[in-house]
């Protein structure tokens, strides 16, 4: 044996070649036979998890596998909702339960498209992945949730175009290659779950191909739309963590996604400019109702709980105490030690942030971090900035559609309708002058509440089909859907000012009746008030 060791020794060294190709195949052989042993092993080696939301749920072995990493196992310590625990106590549930979801919801989506259409060609490998995509597709989010991606960092690094989705493939690679899973899958599959997490891996170009995905062929891009649907937005994600959130909220959830499941179906749907059409996932055309539910139960979420005055506040002044903190938070990286905002470069030092920071923070005795300290005994004693009122941004023209100031005053080329927003906003900040001589400096707020598409209305992205034609999908026009179902506008915009230190009673007071008087008075018929 030991012979034959050093006569195959020296073969690979004289023919360099032979050994890359012979590495190759040894490595393509071992992905083979662990993706087959995986597949084929009993039910018996499934693990199987009773979750509030879809009771018993049976994972796969390499699902299993990869929530018992450390990069996994951190998101049992992100709020999936960020500040709204500090509002609702119901809401401690975390990004931990939320991917879990995600996964069963996907590899149930999956099995279901291929139990009911056969020629779809969706095999066994195709599900694994998908299920991955869906265990995977939070492992970016920072200390509580969009928080981080959303107010954090847009400020600490602003001009740094940056989200958590990014992080999110970043951090699978990072967890693959950590924890010597890289072999349970080949390469394509890697990129097809980092695909379905993120979208096309290539940035767009007026050069990039018809078929923009490199994991799977144009014949299987429906599985593109399962877990993040970048067409229309219904992707099971969001089934999740619509059911998951109203159940921790005390909400009613009236959208149903074992309905929409079950009556899914793959049509081919030739777009313009698309003579071959696309393989796309389309709904029964009874279902409308029930998909509008889905973005009702969307907005009613936003409205009551995500978009919460007091917990835009309590986000807004945990991001001022991570802001004051940033340089003296500190986490070891790769190569070095990191502070708070450029842990996002590196895999290593973001695996250890999580929301302990808060408490790492609040129990600090470091001069440094005084002032972020004090904000948050703040949160955590419920002296919150004062809420004044809110105000919602005029609507700009006769469609209705709301557009944010900045990309507005950059677009519009209408004198008019551009003098009756500036002056809408002069008005504003006119309050705001008089406010600060009354009591205090103020901050004010942007809340947008849309579909998930801005104006547009995400179910023109959608496709149906008819219980007597099931191969043929249609757009379902406006005139067929009732009018107490058909929102009259997809998004609006919302002013909301706070003071941004606390008030006595009577400062409060008449911080309040001053923004009353002028809420009352402001000359804006295009403009819808609420206090």
């Amino acid at each position: 044996m030991l012979s034959n060791f050093h006569e195959n020794r020296c073969i690979h060294l004289c023919n360099p070649s032979d050994r890359q190709i012979d590495e190759q195949t040894n490595r393509q052989k071992e992905v083979t036979e662990n993706f087959e042993r995986l597949t084929h092993c009993n039910v018996m080696f499934h693990q199987v998890f009773n979750d509030p939301v879809h009771g018993h749920v049976e994972l796969h072995p390499l699902l299993c596998k990869i929530i018992d990493t450390p990069q996994f196992q951190r998101l049992r310590n992100i709020k999936q909702l960020g500040g709204a625990y500090y509002v609702y106590p119901g809401a401690s549930h975390n990004r931990f339960e939320h991917s879990i979801g995600v996964a069963h919801l996907a590899g149930q989506f999956a099995r279901t498209l291929k139990e009911r259409q056969l020629e779809l060609g969706i095999d066994d490998k195709d599900i694994l992945c998908v299920e991955v995509a869906g265990l995977c597709h939070d492992l970016g989010h920072g200390p509580f949730s969009h928080l981080f991606d959303g107010n954090f960092i847009p400020k600490v690094r602003p001009g740094h175009k940056w989200k958590h989705e990014e992080a999110s493939i970043a951090m699978f690679d990072h967890l693959m290659r950590e924890n010597g899973l890289e072999n349970e899958l080949d390469e394509d599959d890697r990129v097809f779950i980092k695909e379905m997490i993120f979208g096309p891996l290539e940035p767009e170009t007026s050069e990039r191909k018809e078929w923009p995905y490199k994991g799977r062929t144009k014949d299987k891009s429906f599985l593109y739309e399962i877990v993040s649907n970048k067409r229309n937005g219904i992707d099971v994600d969001k089934f999740d963590y619509f059911a998951r959130d109203c159940l921790h909220l005390g909400m009613k959830n009236s959208f149903d996604h074992c309905r929409f499941i079950k009556f899914a179906r793959v049509c081919k749907v030739a777009e313009d400019g698309q003579p071959d059409g696309e393989w796309q996932i389309c709904i029964r055309d009874k279902e409308v109702s029930n998909i509008y539910e889905m973005f009702h139960t969307r907005s009613r979420l936003h409205r009551r709980a995500y978009q919460h005055k007091t917990n835009k506040i309590i986000e807004l002044m945990i991001t001022e105490a991570f802001e004051k903190a940033d340089k003296h938070i500190r986490r070891k990286g790769s190569d070095r030690e990191l502070i708070l905002s450029e842990t996002i470069d590196d895999m290593e030092a973001y695996t250890k942030l999580t929301d302990h920071i808060f408490d790492e923070i609040l129990n600090s005795s470091s001069a440094d971090l005084k002032e972020a300290r004090e904000i948050l005994q703040k949160v955590v004693t419920r002296k919150f900035y004062p809420y004044l009122g809110q105000i919602k941004q005029p609507v700009i023209n006769k469609t209705e559609k709301h557009q944010s100031v900045p990309f507005f005053f950059k677009q519009t080329s209408n004198i008019s309708i551009c003098c009756q927003i500036t002056s809408f906003y002069i008005t504003c900040f006119c309050f705001l002058y008089e406010l600060y001589y009354c009591v205090s400096v103020c901050h004010f707020v942007f809340l947008k509440i849309d579909f998930g598409m801005k104006h547009k209305n995400p179910i023109d992205y959608l496709r149906f089909y008819k219980k007597d034609d099931s191969n043929k999908a249609f757009r379902f026009s406006d005139d067929q859907v009732s009018d107490f179902v058909l929102p009259r506008v997809f998004s609006e915009q919302w002013i909301r000012f706070y003071c941004r230190k606390s008030l006595t009673n009577d400062d409060l007071k008449a911080a309040r009746e001053t923004f009353e008087n002028w809420r009352q008075t402001v000359l804006h018929p295009e403009v819808t008030f609420s206090s």
